[in-house]
């Protein structure tokens, strides 16, 4: 008999976890072993890519298809437990907040808190079924801990831990029921023992999976040009608008770059923070380059515009490993990343990618730089080219969990 898998996830919008956990799917070998993939709320652009044909989608569930939506639907609809639930969750996080007030770094607790609660009225998933194995692919963990039955339960972590407010307390009470803690890098690991150091044997190394075929064979789906001015330099960046990805320093960046007599214009996919996209145009605004800096908003496929920038840009503050860079990497694109704590478990610098001082005049300097070394950018591209970074075969690490 072969062992049953359960994995859980939110919602499949364009995101890094999201495309990670579509990588995982299509990795799957139904012969090894029956996968269920449960999705709270059945929306989002990577929906349909969900492979029918190696899992099995369960019924989205109201109850849980409502743990994200806007309060008023919530009460709408009649889940009044559900609602006062989640605005006790509320109150903890801005609580949490307030009291940490003096800490500078983002605080990306409001989901656990509010999980934390509203487990208790949600409906248990697939009652009847006892998982050999069940798979939390986003944190918070409280729905697999509390309700799902399964003989192992599994936790992902796909970011720095070290860079984010968290209740170290109230987590750490999470975390240690879990029986593995997926970690996409070992640095990711070695970061998030920094906070947790008691969950140190828990973790198991699982990178993120990429489909080089799927990634490949989307980007030739559409013609993209987004320039038809050959002189001009194309640089791309992709990801929420958020303080992780550090998106409101692209215009001074712009500016700097094109002060330097290098003709670029700098696209923008991205959606999320309203608030902090309307910094990145007031930005571009103030230093002149609102013509060089285009926000192109949420695209379904961004693997055409990949295909079509010259070079990939990735300002973060900090990364757990980012997808869309391996992605452009594997589009044979030469990749900047700036140096986050984890970089370099991300790119070997000056091999397949270069990275980047943080601060804004020693990034711009270092950008204007390789961007004006087309040779330099040549022999990346050949190396990319001649080397395989897809890596389905970690798909197979999580069947050992079985064991």
């Amino acid at each position: 008999m072969k062992p049953r898998i359960l994995i859980l996830m939110h919602y499949m919008e364009l995101g890094g976890a999201e495309s990670a956990l579509l990588g995982l799917l299509q990795s799957v070998d139904p012969a090894r072993a029956e996968v269920d993939v449960f999705i709270y709320s059945h929306r989002g652009e990577l929906m349909e890519f969900v492979p029918r044909d190696k899992v099995m989608l369960l019924p989205e569930m109201e109850a849980y298809s409502l743990t994200e939506k806007p309060m008023g639907e919530v009460v709408k609809r009649g889940y009044w437990r559900l609602a006062v639930t989640r605005m006790v969750g509320r109150l903890q996080a801005a609580a949490f907040v307030k009291k940490h007030q003096e800490d500078e770094r983002p605080c990306e607790c409001g989901t656990f808190f509010q999980q934390r609660m509203t487990w208790r009225v949600l409906p248990e998933i697939q009652p009847e079924v006892e998982y050999d194995l069940a798979i939390s692919f986003l944190t918070p963990h409280y729905i697999v801990l509390n309700r799902v039955r399964a003989k192992k339960k599994v936790g992902w972590i796909h970011t720095d831990y070290t860079r984010i407010q968290v209740d170290v307390e109230a987590e750490l009470k999470m975390w240690e029921r879990l029986d593995y803690i997926g970690c996409i890098s070992e640095e990711v690991g070695n970061r998030f023992c920094e906070v947790f150091p008691s969950l140190k044997g828990k973790l198991v190394q699982i990178e993120n999976i990429l489909n080089t075929d799927f990634i490949r064979s989307r980007a030739k789906e559409e013609a993209v040009s987004l320039c038809e001015d050959a002189s001009v330099v194309k640089l791309l960046t992709i990801g929420r608008f958020s303080p992780a990805k550090k998106m409101e320093d692209i215009p001074f960046l712009c500016r700097r770059i094109r002060e330097k007599g290098i003709d670029v214009r700098w696209f923008i996919i991205g959606y999320g923070s309203k608030e902090i996209e309307e910094v990145v145009r007031e930005n571009a605004e103030k230093e002149g380059v609102a013509d060089h800096v285009v926000i192109l908003g949420k695209k379904k496929n961004p693997y055409p515009y990949i295909q079509a920038c010259d070079l990939y840009v990735q300002p973060s503050r900090y990364e757990g490993k980012s997808i869309t860079v391996r992605e452009a990497q594997i589009l044979c694109k030469p990749v900047i990343i700036t140096d986050y704590p984890t970089a370099l478990s991300q790119v070997q610098d000056g091999v397949d990618g270069v990275i980047v001082p943080m601060e804004v005049e020693a990034c711009a300097a270092r950008m204007a730089e390789f961007i004006a070394d087309v040779s330099r950018q040549r022999r990346i591209v050949e190396y990319l080219q001649t080397h395989d970074y897809g890596n389905e075969n970690e798909v197979n690490k999580i069947y050992d969990l079985l064991r």
